[in-house]
């Protein structure tokens, strides 16, 4: 399947986003001491590695 550039750029810009949201919940995570915040954290950084490897995987298609 072919992308349009248009479309492999905001695949690339979701992509940078999520990469700032998962280290900003993995630096806040070391600096929390709630029990249960520090699971939200930890569930986000888990979430948001699954979907750039998704992200990852749309885009190594785009380039083929």
């Amino acid at each position: 399947m072919a992308y349009a550039l248009h479309e492999t750029l905001e695949v690339h810009e979701i992509a940078a986003f999520k990469t700032v949201c998962m280290t900003k919940s993995k630096t806040m995570r070391a600096l929390v001491s709630d029990p249960a915040l520090k699971q939200i954290l930890q569930e986000d950084v888990d979430s948001s590695t699954r979907q750039l490897e998704e992200l990852s995987a749309i885009l190594s298609k785009a380039t083929q």
